[in-house]
């Protein structure tokens, strides 16, 4: 895993790398030099380099790498948003080493003929931008944008300037990125989206920040979630097991007319390993549901209309024996559910993945999960997760890691917030972020599956936080396969079963 940084944590780290022997001049020169190294990459034949600096410590990076493409005989032209006189410190410095060198800053024109070969070097702002950029600063985003729109290759500096920090969320304007050269750390709104792909490619290099400098860093983190970590987490599957090895789940889900969730969230735990899948639903569901595969076993819940108290014994009943359950998808809700889900956290003492229609049954209820006597993952969407807090989506979605980690925190829960790089909050406050997916997941059906893979895991023993980190990055990365098979508009649910054995075989070759 790679740890993303806010930018108040960047500055810790900073100045604790002056601290332990490593002076800021020598981290903007290390930076500098990393960053003409990846516009090297980028440049075509005859290609030229646009350099765009702004006042602060990213400008000085942009002036670093200009003096190093020009001291290796290319052409480079330079544009210093601001007063030379307003520089100070090291940006400073190196204005007066680029000088030296005999290139100057002079401002570029909007009509210059840049296009394909050439290269833009965006070292406008880094991190710890707060605002929307105006006057002369917003000018160059608009004319950055421009050239790349002609075929020039944009390298961004750290971070594309005009993008927040610490969210992702980009201000207007801000700059999209064909590679970003992120120095020492991920910032956060860099494994974000919309702010993942306003970076493009990213390039991590090590701009010689001391280990010693790390330490800083106290508290949980934000992680960016990587293949090898995640397949650690998977223990090999036993050779002498049998199907009560690998768990048995019960999925509470379906109901008259969404029973193919229910059949989706089975199947996506059969295809995660399960030895047992049995789906508790009312009569008229559960025959329909049972026909979409014979391997699925099924328990009737024989009242009529919504999830209430009245199901309480049988769904106690149906869980004996259970290694973990699955409750929400496609269930019908009334005005009983939340309560009846709330005598059951305080009775089961197994692992419970919520998903769905069991979230929304809890609105203006939370408290219920903290009475809950099993380990919890929750799996909602941001409109469930604005019922469940109250607060708006758009509000949710402009701090997608701060409102996961407050929730889980709160309720001592594992809280799997899904969307474009899904965040997974753990109790003690550590959050993680799933890099796999892709926008044709956004489907009916895709959530099933993935509660079903969850319950899969925690019924093979894997921790609530393992099984929401492990069941994301393949959920995701079967998405990903079978939107190079289907595209992203021809991708449906039951699709990602077919892929999930492509993600373990390659996993277990």
């Amino acid at each position: 895993m790679k740890r993303a940084l806010t930018a108040r944590e960047m500055r810790r780290v900073d100045a604790a790398a002056a601290d332990h022997g490593m002076p800021s001049p020598v981290l903007m020169e290390n930076a500098g030099a990393a960053l003409a190294r990846a516009a090297l990459g980028l440049m075509g034949p005859q290609g030229r380099f646009l350099v765009l600096c702004g006042t602060g410590n990213n400008g000085g990076d942009g002036l670093v790498a200009a003096r190093h493409l020009h001291g290796a005989g290319h052409t480079v032209l330079v544009e210093l948003l601001g007063e030379p006189s307003s520089l100070t410190g090291d940006p400073a410095r190196n204005l007066r080493a680029l000088e030296a060198s005999g290139l100057a800053c002079a401002p570029i024109s909007d009509e210059l003929p840049v296009g394909p070969g050439d290269v833009v070097i965006d070292a406008v702002f880094g991190s710890g931008l707060n605002r929307a950029p105006e006057g002369r600063f917003s000018d160059a985003i608009g004319r950055i944008s421009v050239w790349r729109a002609a075929g020039a290759k944009v390298l961004a500096a750290d971070l594309p300037s005009g993008l927040a920090t610490d969210s992702g969320v980009p201000f207007a304007p801000c700059v999209s990125a064909d590679t970003t050269c992120v120095f020492g750390f991920l910032k956060l709104g860099q494994v974000l989206e919309p702010g993942a792909s306003r970076s493009g490619a990213i390039e991590l290099v090590d701009i010689g920040i001391p280990k010693a400098a790390h330490g800083v860093l106290s508290g949980p983190g934000t992680f960016l979630l990587e293949e090898r970590d995640v397949q650690e987490r998977l223990a090999p599957r036993r050779v002498d097991g049998h199907k009560g090895t690998f768990g048995h789940v019960l999925v509470i889900a379906g109901s008259w007319g969404k029973t193919g969730a229910a059949a989706l969230s089975a199947m996506g735990a059969l295809r995660t390993g399960a030895g047992l899948v049995t789906v508790a639903s009312r009569p008229e569901a559960l025959q329909p549901i049972l026909h979409h595969a014979p391997e699925i076993m099924g328990v009737e819940l024989v009242n009529d209309g919504p999830l209430g108290l009245g199901d309480f014994n049988s769904i106690l009943e149906a869980a004996d024996g259970k290694d973990a359950l699955v409750i929400g998808p496609g269930i019908a809700r009334g005005p009983e559910t939340g309560r009846l889900l709330g005598a059951l956290l305080e009775e089961l003492d197994v692992p419970c993945v919520l998903d769905a229609d069991a979230l929304n049954a809890l609105e203006g209820q939370v408290g219920l999960l903290d009475k809950a006597k099993g380990e919890l993952l929750l799996t909602p969407h941001p409109g469930e997760m604005s019922r469940l807090t109250g607060r708006p989506t758009a509000e949710l979605n402009a701090d997608r890691v701060g409102v996961a980690r407050q929730f889980a925190q709160a309720h001592s829960v594992v809280l799997l917030l899904k969307g474009a790089r899904t965040v997974i909050a753990r109790h003690d406050g550590a959050v993680f972020v799933n890099p796999t997916g892709n926008a044709g997941m956004a489907t009916g059906g895709s959530g099933d599956v993935l509660a079903g893979m969850t319950g899969a895991l925690l019924a093979q023993g894997l921790s609530t936080e393992d099984a929401a980190v492990v069941g994301a990055w393949v959920h995701g990365a079967a998405g990903d396969l079978a939107a190079k098979r289907r595209g992203l508009l021809g991708l449906v649910a039951s699709d990602l079963l077919e892929h999930l054995g492509d993600v373990w075989t390659r996993w277990h070759r």
